[in-house]
């Protein structure tokens, strides 16, 4: 990839934690000066002074401070700022705050607003990669209530599972294996999507039993020039919630990987795609079949893995096309190497059915050495709040193949020491000691069924 001059101007930092950190540094060692958003909460963090300038944009909630897109662009114009960067989670894949910036000449670092509209209805998306002809799974169209469900369901042939149509993360996801399974919990997925995105839409798709959650990290032009950055395997989740990720996916054939790359580039170069997005497929590893699931319109929380294979710092690619720097991308010069890992750490206990934990960091000793990277914003007598996402740190290790990357990360993780909160890195040593895990013989159910029952056999509950 050309590696322009750095940018410059002011970038407005609208969001918290460790991607906020990494934001400001990208930032920095392009030339420009960053400013911070930040609540009440965070106005003495990490985040907040290494940053140019931190502004306080309201109270903890996040309703009032990180979720308020009007008040947010009005502190990036009032602090001269010439770009926005989201992050992720939060306002990062409204179409409003991409346009509040159009509307204000602030360069959003992300997609257009037409963009993150057309793929984050996920029936706007079905129809987008039918169009483009990428492999899907047999679907329907929205549903209107229960008896179109189950009319629906037997269509389809069960298992099947109901998605809400407006978001993800899990909210308003029922599987069913009978139409009795579908009848009792369709009134509560519709409750579930109405309640976390003020739209109950449904539909519903065929359930794939025992699949990988494979993901292809893309960058556009906003041109149709889409280039990858190679896959993720995202197979290892909790209430479909990642946990662990990996670069790349071991489990593909050369065939399946190309494939999936067209796929993946062929469905955005077809919107003009601007900016880092994901594609993410679910992949059959007994038929080699993958189907389409759905476009991340953003940088996610597992990029760091996809930068350590490829040498890439996609939040500073991010920034650089959002602002001009970069006119033209080359698959050619993309370049995979070794294995990555990451493991989210996050302030919760696993013995307590991963009820948050926050709190006072009284000691923060995180691993170093070759291959280890740590993505934080925490440091010892660092607050934990607890108003938001409760992910306190990213471990990435890189090595030569995957057998040292997983060595390097059971050792990382022995040595990573946090006190004065619990957190779920025991759960992280059960799961990456699991001889399921050494031989990546896993799925997106082997969490659950497998791990979590003889993690909890193992505490004696």
């Amino acid at each position: 990839m050309p590696d322009p001059a750095p940018s410059k101007g002011r970038l407005f930092v609208a969001n918290r934690g460790e991607i906020a950190l990494r934001a400001i540094r990208a930032a920095q060692a392009l030339g420009m000066e960053a400013v911070m958003g930040v609540s009440a909460a965070d106005r003495d963090g990490l985040g907040a002074r290494t940053a140019d300038r931190a502004v306080v944009l309201g109270p903890a909630q996040a309703r009032d401070s990180y979720l308020n897109a009007k008040l947010i662009v009005h502190a990036a114009k009032e602090t001269g700022c010439t770009a926005l960067h989201p992050g992720y989670g939060f306002l990062s894949e409204r179409a409003e705050l991409a346009q509040l910036c159009a509307e204000e000449g602030i360069a959003f670092v992300g997609p257009t607003p037409e963009s993150i509209q057309q793929v984050g209805d996920k029936l706007s998306a079905r129809a987008m990669a039918k169009a483009a002809n990428v492999p899907m799974t047999s679907g329907s169209e929205a549903v209107d209530d229960l008896a179109h469900a189950l009319r629906l369901a037997e269509q389809i042939g069960y298992p099947v599972i109901t998605k809400a149509s407006a978001g993800g993360g899990g909210r308003g996801m029922v599987v069913a294996h009978a139409p009795e399974e579908l009848a009792a919990a369709f009134d509560q997925a519709v409750t579930t999507a109405r309640e976390a995105f003020g739209d109950g839409t449904l539909f519903i798709e065929r359930y794939v039993e025992v699949a990988r959650h494979i993901e292809v990290q893309v960058i556009g032009d906003g041109k149709g020039g889409v280039v990858h950055f190679g896959e993720r395997d995202c197979s290892i989740q909790r209430r479909y919630q990642k946990m662990i990720e990996e670069a790349p996916a071991a489990i593909l054939s050369p065939d399946v990987r190309k494939r999936l790359h067209a796929a993946a580039v062929q469905l955005l170069s077809s919107i003009d795609y601007r900016n880092a997005g994901t594609v993410e497929f679910l992949y059959d590893s007994a038929s080699e079949e993958f189907f389409f699931m759905e476009v991340n319109a953003r940088i996610q929380v597992e990029h760091p893995v996809s930068e350590a294979i490829t040498g890439t710092d996609l939040i500073q690619a991010q920034i650089r096309l959002a602002t001009g720097a970069i006119a033209d991308f080359e698959q050619k010069d993309i370049k995979t190497q070794g294995h990555a890992i990451e493991a989210r750490i996050i302030a919760e206990d696993p013995d307590r059915d991963f009820m948050p934990c926050p709190g006072r960091i009284t000691r923060w000793s995180p691993p170093s050495g070759p291959g280890v990277r740590i993505d934080s914003a925490m440091e010892s007598g660092a607050m934990v709040p607890p108003y938001y996402d409760s992910m306190i740190a990213k471990l990435i290790v890189h090595g030569a193949s995957r057998g040292e990357a997983v060595d390097r990360l059971a050792q990382a993780l022995d040595d990573f020491q946090v006190e004065g909160i619990a957190t779920n890195i025991p759960l992280l040593k059960f799961i990456v000691a699991h001889p399921d895990f050494r031989t990546n013989t896993i799925n997106t159910r082997w969490l659950e069924t497998q791990v979590l029952p003889a993690f909890r056999a193992r505490q004696g509950r």
